[in-house]
């Protein structure tokens, strides 16, 4: 019987080249061999696409292949640019699909599509690179509006790249010429005190439509005040999985997800992050292809409910065939 052919997509060109190449490595060494002949695909920097050592082009490389297993972060992987060009060929890819990618890559637009559904989330304003010779103006409105904590994301990013904590409004300008002189757009946030927590949703899995995967918790080292993308890079935070929260937070924290997943029209498996706070659970943002690297949180849920990290990606790999097929 002939082994399906996966072309593994991993690298990139946006900030999180390297957090790609680990989900990507991770994926080739646990991939089931038996059924799979794995091709390994990095994306430079430079958007080439390599393999073996060699450039190809894109539809050189998707030539043949029965399905991709899309292992990308960010810009290019994750907004809904490569789902397009997977679609063009025609070829059976991983993750959600092109227009649900781009709507949960942008935090505002997430968060405006959310706002109606009784979820909770730290209040936030836009701010663009237009903006930038009235900081000052805008930066008291954001203090007037809330405070006196703030968090400074990208509007397109992921893993925490790029995001900033700024704990006095004083240096909240200041902060804000920073972020901009990096990024065209930036959504401030009210910095909610409360304890970090991540839950992963796959669609079809073990019998059920939509399956939650157990809440963990994050305990972040003393020093720090939120789940930044160094600390998710160098594995320094406490991953708490079964979490220890009690059973109607755990409860409340899966029904969120599934929430969150469906209301954004997500496919296949996504990972939402909330703070568990005194007056409830706030969403903070959702990721539609979570970091599969080993010591990263998916794996931990995975293996603990029972399952293998194997039989997950054959899950997606065999599930990404099907639906394709059913919609043809």
């Amino acid at each position: 019987m002939r082994k399906v052919r996966v072309a593994i997509l991993r690298g990139g060109f946006g900030d999180e080249y390297r957090a790609s190449l680990w989900t990507g490595a991770s994926v080739l060494e646990h991939i089931d061999r038996n059924s799979f002949d794995p091709i390994d695909i990095v994306i430079a920097k430079n958007g080439e696409w390599i393999v073996d050592g060699v450039v190809r082009l894109p539809e050189q490389v998707l030539h043949g292949v029965d399905v991709v297993f899309n292992a990308l972060h960010g810009t290019f992987g994750e907004d809904g640019t490569v789902q397009r060009l997977l679609d063009r060929y025609a070829v059976p890819y991983t993750g959600s699909k092109a227009f649900s990618s781009g709507l949960a890559m942008n935090k505002p637009t997430t968060k405006h599509i959310l706002r109606d559904s009784g979820i909770k989330m730290p209040q936030h304003i836009q701010v663009s690179r237009d903006s930038i010779d009235d900081l000052g103006r805008v930066a008291e409105k954001i203090v007037d509006t809330f405070g006196p904590h703030y968090i400074i994301k990208p509007v397109n990013a992921g893993s925490s790249v790029g995001t900033m904590s700024v704990k006095n409004p004083l240096l909240l300008q200041q902060a804000l010429t920073d972020a901009l002189s990096t990024y065209e757009e930036v959504m401030v946030e009210a910095k909610i005190p409360g304890r970090e927590a991540t839950t992963g949703i796959i669609d079809r899995y073990r019998d059920k439509r939509i399956y939650a995967l157990p809440p963990i918790e994050i305990v972040l080292p003393k020093d720090e005040d939120f789940f930044s993308h160094e600390l998710k890079m160098n594995g320094s935070a406490d991953q708490h999985c079964p979490s220890r929260f009690d059973r109607q937070t755990k409860n409340e924290l899966e029904f969120i997800a599934q929430l969150v997943h469906e209301t954004l029209g997500l496919s296949q498996y996504s990972r939402s992050d909330f703070i568990v706070a005194d007056d409830g659970i706030y969403f903070l943002e959702v990721n539609t292809l979570p970091s599969l690297a080993k010591e990263s949180s998916f794996p931990k849920a995975i293996t603990a409910v029972g399952a293998s990290y194997a039989d997950f990606i054959t899950h997606l790999l065999e599930d990404a065939i099907t639906m394709q097929r059913r919609y043809k």
